[in-house]
């Protein structure tokens, strides 16, 4: 069992954040064959009624992407980016990053798995999550 001294002057606890960051991006390199960063970038947004979410997949063929739900509350993709074969000429750069991904993100409320919708047009995946019925609010009547 190991024990960590708590300081409450700022300046060791903001080593203290920065040695633990150090030691995340550490301890999780090499495991994104597509660099340091997520994989794929997404942006997700709220309305009313549901969650949406835009993922930039370049390149990826439709066939080699898995999409799950779990728990109403996590998000998987999950797929391959294969690279071009090559049969003549020398490559003198290869920048693109090609493999195997996986991206799970906790969702901020229960959606509703049964009606979750998903689009893929050039290179961007759409996705509809409907919020759960008890994630929607409710109003409730005042008695006076």
């Amino acid at each position: 069992m190991f024990f960590t001294r708590w300081s409450t002057n700022p300046v060791w606890r903001s080593l203290g954040d920065v040695q633990h960051e150090v030691n995340r991006i550490f301890d999780r390199w090499g495991q994104h064959p597509f660099g340091i960063g997520e994989f794929p970038l997404v942006n997700l947004r709220e309305d009313d009624d549901a969650l949406h979410l835009e993922a930039e997949l370049p390149g990826l063929a439709l066939e080699d992407l898995e999409i799950y739900v779990t728990g109403n509350t996590q998000l998987t993709l999950k797929g391959e980016r294969k690279p071009p074969v090559v049969e003549k000429g020398l490559q003198h750069r290869q920048e693109r990053a090609y493999g195997k991904f996986t991206r799970t993100l906790t969702l901020p409320f229960a959606v509703d798995d049964s009606a979750v919708e998903a689009r893929f047009e050039d290179g961007v995946l759409k996705i509809r999550l409907p919020k759960h019925e008890a994630a929607k609010p409710r109003k409730i009547a005042i008695k006076g």
